[in-house]
């Protein structure tokens, strides 16, 4: 039987991580090609990536569509249940937000890159 002292390892062991947060907020403006997504995540690699999705997937948060055409074309998006990681998601957007602003009020030379993301992953991080 697995056991959790706290909450929020549960939710750690499913979204924690390097990666599996920033596929999230991208797919939360729709359903992405594998291409798309590793466009998107500076520093990923296809391999990562792949395994990431897969288990997003094995925890329900990600369905991946398979369309029978030649190239195979496969699509990622978010489940019903992994939609509700949004509120997540967002909140950590936003706190990451406002420590880049206070880090650059203390003199750090730090610049938020989020302008450079495809509209309409803008458009859902406004």
């Amino acid at each position: 039987m697995k056991q959790y002292h706290l909450g929020i390892e549960a939710t750690l062991e499913i979204i924690g991580g390097k990666w599996k947060a920033l596929i999230i907020c991208l797919l939360m403006s729709g359903a992405k090609r594998t291409s798309e997504l590793q466009r998107n995540i500076h520093g990923i690699s296809q391999k990562v990536l792949i395994q990431q999705l897969r288990e997003l997937e094995k925890d329900g948060l990600v369905r991946r569509n398979v369309y029978p055409q030649m190239p195979p074309k496969v699509e990622y998006s978010l489940t019903e249940y992994g939609v509700t990681a949004n509120k997540i998601v967002d909140v950590m957007c936003t706190w990451g937000k406002e420590n880049i602003k206070m880090r650059q009020l203390q003199g750090e030379d730090i610049l938020l890159l989020e302008e450079k993301l495809p509209e309409d992953v803008r458009e859902y991080l406004s």
